[in-house]
């Protein structure tokens, strides 16, 4: 519909949308976010979360609705099969490549499985209205510190690892899907190059956030979900400006599900060397494989590579 306006007004168009969409839904969720703050009770704030997760999940297809209306998107996805279950929990493990791939995972999965959870940094909870309703639907706020920072108060060496074990005990009451960026951060060239990652189209893997939730509560998962998402037409670094403005013709997904290996289950990974790197090398072999695909998804579209030029 409104795909044939200039590119920098579709973006200002686009982003007015998406605001609307938000404030309408963050508007309807107020009252039971302010009924979670004020009532103590655990069983009531459960309820609660589920009835914002409601909204939240109406706010989605919201989104879906808009950026059908304001761009057209060549979507090619493989492996979404029906056999997701809304009454079943999920770790969905993904590479990231922008801020797009949010978007991208909420409108593929939205009503399949249950509603995405991811940690975020804590900073992020003081974001106008979204950190109000991130904490609201329960998602989990991590605090990071830096190498340096730690080595000078090392009592919170851990300290993270400490919150992923208080959310993952939340989450077995009720259905679940807890989803995790195994790079920690955006891709970029970069970045790519300061890691000195073996990957080609991937950062680092960090192991130790999903072996916690696998050891936490893996009994309580139905699979693992491995998503490999790609942009064969756009380079990286990319700003979400870009998908704003229509700037990103076609979306790549490959979905791979996979059993959770049951030696991983009850496992400490920060005190259980062996299980460490047997995981580390699971992970690791993983990421070769999600690279493989996303090579090939590059070259299926003739582009080549995606290597810095």
């Amino acid at each position: 519909m409104f795909n044939f306006l200039p590119a920098p007004l579709l973006g200002v168009v686009s982003a007015l949308l998406f605001v609307t969409n938000t404030a309408f839904f963050f508007s309807l969720m107020v009252p039971f976010i302010l009924l979670k703050v004020f009532i103590p009770n655990a069983e009531i704030r459960h309820h609660l979360t589920r009835v914002v997760m409601f909204f939240g999940t109406a706010w989605i297809d919201g989104n879906t609705v808009i950026q059908k209306i304001t761009r057209r998107i060549k979507w090619d996805i493989q492996g979404l099969d029906d056999n997701f279950s809304l009454g079943s929990s999920y770790l969905v493990v993904s590479n990231h490549r922008s801020w797009t791939d949010i978007f991208v995972l909420q409108h593929i999965f939205n009503h399949r499985i249950r509603f995405l959870k991811f940690f975020l940094k804590k900073e992020l909870m003081w974001v106008p209205v979204l950190g109000v309703a991130w904490w609201a639907l329960d998602y989990p706020f991590m605090k990071r510190y830096t190498r340096q920072f730690l080595e000078k108060h090392p009592e919170l060496k851990g300290k993270d690892m400490e919150t992923t074990r208080k959310y993952c005990a939340k989450f077995k009451k009720s259905p679940v899907t807890v989803l995790n960026f195994l790079e920690g951060t955006r891709f970029n060239y970069q970045k790519h190059e300061k890691q000195e990652s073996p990957f080609r189209h991937l950062l680092l893997p960090k192991a130790g956030g999903v072996a916690i939730v696998l050891s936490s509560m893996g009994e309580y998962l139905s699979k693992i979900v491995d998503v490999t998402i790609v942009y064969p037409e756009n380079e990286p670094p990319m700003p979400f400006w870009d998908f704003l403005k229509g700037k990103i013709p076609t979306i790549a997904v490959r979905i791979r599900t996979m059993n959770i290996p049951e030696a991983f289950l009850g496992k400490n990974y920060e005190e259980d060397e062996a299980f460490k790197r047997e995981f580390q090398k699971w992970i690791n072999q993983l990421w070769v494989e999600k690279d493989e695909i996303i090579e090939t998804v590059f070259e299926s579209y003739h582009a080549g590579p995606a290597k810095k030029r």
